[in-house]
């Protein structure tokens, strides 16, 4: 199987990840993370913390000459926003005062949650990991995930299908268009027309000091049919893609093909007729999002995120201060209106995860030439049935 694990605060030294279970011999390059890293900080509506940022991958440990050995992968994001904070976020202890104490929790983060639970009176020690600067390793992680899949012939992409009211519509575009149009628009969204209108709907959040959420689609393109089971519940696909993108800050929703739009139609328009031809099983319709049963089904994987307006605003709502119990105006700590087409590239990466970490469960192999083999071998055996 594969796992990782990330450390770092939003305001630290830097970020890191350790990612363990790759097979040997997959090729892995700097370059290749540094662009994913890139896109996530991209997108109309980000505040000035990216304009901090230029996040770029150091590979620590795991790989040697451009490709992995066997063992973990350790990945270092350094953190510029450090040296404007390493008295705050000093990790001796304090000769003083500590300076930008945070003690009025935000309505809807993880700043009073967190305090009652690991029992910090400085919020800042929740809100530091809690905050979604974590995101970077995932996505660092996500692109070593991609290149396993390539390996494979299976692609991921992303695009975003909704912000505030507005919908976009890219039916009759391939996969291809829907790629090319997204990377090329502000808020990697396929239909111009939309996305203009998106950009408004930004902008009159801004206007108002507020912020605005929306809806980003994953796809999985040419994933082979039978990764994940039925058998028990964890280890379900469709279960752990949910978990994998609710997972990811601010994300209070999740669809897998018609996802909640099933329970507006009757049977015989939510399930996908199976055919036969050319020594093959196809489905003319992917209302199941490719997966069935837990598993997926040969079709393109579908998964959408719905993604709440960020709990940190520049206008203020009402919170209670910890210490005092008086009522305040909630603390402000940085100001992105829309974090929705990041959170696409954030989708794209623990969605690849997701898929990598399956495809390895199911074809094993302690090199990636193994893996191919063992990929190869029950492909033939699918091509039989």
């Amino acid at each position: 199987m594969l796992r990782y694990l990330t450390a770092g605060e939003s305001h630290g030294p830097a970020i890191s990840a350790i990612l363990e279970g790759l097979p040997a011999g997959l090729p892995v390059a700097a370059e290749d993370i540094d662009r994913d890293l890139k896109r996530r900080q991209g997108g109309y509506g980000r505040g000035r913390r990216m304009q901090i940022e230029t996040d770029t991958i150091e590979i620590r440990g795991g790989v040697r000459h451009g490709r992995t050995m066997g063992g973990p992968v350790s990945l270092v994001v350094q953190n510029r926003d450090w040296q404007n904070w390493t008295d705050v976020m000093a990790i001796e202890e304090a000769d003083g005062p500590v300076r930008r104490r945070v003690t009025r929790p935000r309505p809807g983060h993880a700043d009073l949650a967190g305090g009652l639970k690991y029992d910090r009176r400085d919020l800042r020690d929740i809100l530091e990991r809690a905050s979604a600067r974590e995101t970077t390793m995932r996505v660092a992680v996500g692109a070593i995930a991609r290149s396993l899949l390539g390996a494979f012939g299976i692609r991921v992409l992303s695009h975003v299908v909704r912000i505030g009211q507005v919908d976009a519509d890219v039916s009759g575009l391939s996969n291809d268009e829907i790629i090319e149009r997204a990377e090329a628009s502000p808020v990697r969204c396929a239909d111009e027309d939309a996305a203009q209108k998106m950009i408004a709907e930004i902008d009159r959040a801004k206007s108002l000091k507020d912020t605005i959420g929306g809806v980003f689609e994953v796809k999985v393109l040419n994933a082979p049919p039978g990764l994940g089971s039925h058998v028990q519940w964890d280890r379900k696909l469709d279960g752990r893609l949910a978990q994998a993108v609710m997972s990811i800050q601010a994300v209070k929703g999740v669809e897998i093909g018609l996802g909640f739009g099933v329970t507006r139609v009757l049977g015989s328009e939510v399930h996908d007729e199976i055919f036969y031809e050319d020594g093959r099983f196809y489905r003319e319709t992917n209302r199941a999002g490719g997966v069935e049963g837990g598993m997926t089904e040969g079709e393109e994987i579908v998964v959408r995120g719905a993604l709440k307006p960020i709990a940190t605003l520049m206008r203020t709502i009402m919170s209670v201060d910890i210490e005092t119990k008086e009522a305040f105006d909630s603390a402000k700590e940085r100001s992105d209106v829309c974090t929705v087409p990041a959170a696409g590239v954030i989708g794209e990466a623990v969605v690849a995860f997701v898929v990598a970490d399956a495809m390895q469960e199911k074809f094993g192999g302690d090199s990636l030439e193994e893996m191919q083999r063992n990929y190869q071998g029950y492909m033939d055996q699918v091509a039989r049935y």
